[in-house]
């Protein structure tokens, strides 16, 4: 499994709020049936490489189709082979750390 962390910026829109942007992102998410967590400035979705790669072009068409006459998609793939990875383990190994 690899780790998709995407942030969606819609540019020259009406609005300062975005959240609209975020609720189809997530909702996409969800019909994809993968695992996320949202944080304050980006999304984080588990899966395998090749389903996250056709998300994120989800994402990022689905904010294009709101009106937005510009969008920039952040994102950053953490695909580890040596061994599984899942969404909590990169936060419990820093926790555990701290211990």
């Amino acid at each position: 499994m690899a780790l998709l962390e995407i942030s969606v910026v819609p540019v020259g829109t009406s609005s300062a709020s975005f959240s609209s942007h975020v609720t189809q992102a997530i909702q996409a998410i969800e019909e994809a049936g993968l695992p996320y967590q949202i944080t304050p400035t980006a999304t984080v979705i588990e899966g395998e490489v090749d389903e996250l790669l056709h998300l994120a072009g989800v994402i990022h068409q689905n904010a294009l189709s709101q009106g937005t006459q510009r969008v920039i998609t952040h994102m950053s793939l953490d695909h580890r082979v040596d061994k599984p990875t899942e969404l909590t383990q990169p936060m419990e190994a820093v926790f555990e750390s701290m211990e």
